[in-house]
């Protein structure tokens, strides 16, 4: 053997190494990123991604719920599909996608992720009063209003305030499903502190900073009712909602998304509760 070919075996083994590294990388980056070039195609949205959770993620939700609300795993999967297939609604978001912005006809299909969480948490707690922070167009309030419109149904009433600071929010909430909520436009911590009534679900969802995020779990203690249910939308970002827990004796569990056929990894739900 000559000393070029000495000299060539490290290197061949580099490139084969490097090869081998790069493809098993790309299998966990190359279908997103075909799901990338195929969404800047089909959508128009440019902020809070709307998708579909992944069968299994799915599953995994309705059990850390089940878990939670001490009800049967199957109860918590009929209120998934109960949303799932509630065709009033879909066509409410639809029309009203379609009425009020520039999206695309794929983006009037309503997609829930993480919101299906949401929506069964309301259905099992039979929440009077929720409160969500930070509204955008409202795809979050039309969830927790129809969850809120079958609970009367069945003799439980409840209403949702939703805050934003931007007076064009919200334009999902008309029709049938503003019979059960409304919008406090305004600042959300000075909306929180003038709210005087009890909470039963609160859900974090407005300025995504550290100390704003704080700030409003603060501005609702004392406001909390006994058994209230604490929702971070941004506990994926940060453990703010975690310290909120630890400091005041609370349980906390955190949710992780798997969308599914999408290319954004996915959101999460905070959940701080007293057993």
């Amino acid at each position: 053997m000559t000393k070029e070919s000495i000299i060539k075996l490290p290197v061949i083994g580099s490139v084969v190494l490097f090869s081998y590294r790069a493809k098993s990388a790309w299998g966990y980056y190359g279908k997103p990123l075909g799901y990338l070039l195929k969404w800047l195609f089909t959508s128009r949205e440019i902020t809070n991604y709307t998708y579909d959770l992944d069968d299994c993620n799915r599953n995994y939700l309705a059990s850390l719920i089940s878990d939670i609300t001490a009800v049967p795993f199957d109860t918590v999967t009929t209120y998934f599909k109960e949303i799932e297939e509630d065709s009033e609604l879909q066509m409410h978001i639809s029309k009203e996608t379609k009425k009020n912005s520039l999206a695309c006809i794929a983006d009037h299909q309503a997609r829930f992720g993480r919101r299906l969480g949401w929506y069964a948490l309301v259905r099992i707690l039979k929440p009077r009063t929720i409160i969500e922070t930070g509204v955008d167009k409202g795809l979050g309030s039309c969830v927790l209003t129809a969850a809120l419109k079958r609970n009367k149904e069945e003799g439980h009433e409840g209403f949702y305030y939703g805050t934003d600071i931007n007076p064009k929010a919200g334009y999902l909430l008309s029709k049938d499903y503003a019979k059960y909520g409304r919008i406090l436009y305004g600042d959300s911590i000075t909306s929180l502190k003038q709210f005087n009534e009890p909470i039963d679900l609160f859900i974090n969802d407005s300025d995504h900073s550290d100390d704003y995020e704080a700030q409003e779990y603060e501005c609702i203690t004392g406001k909390l009712s006994e058994r209230a249910v604490i929702l971070g939308d941004n506990s994926h970002c940060t453990d703010k909602l975690l310290e909120y827990s630890l400091r005041n004796n609370r349980n906390f569990v955190f949710f992780k998304e798997k969308p599914h056929e999408h290319w954004y990894p996915g959101a999460g739900i905070g959940i701080s509760f007293k057993r």
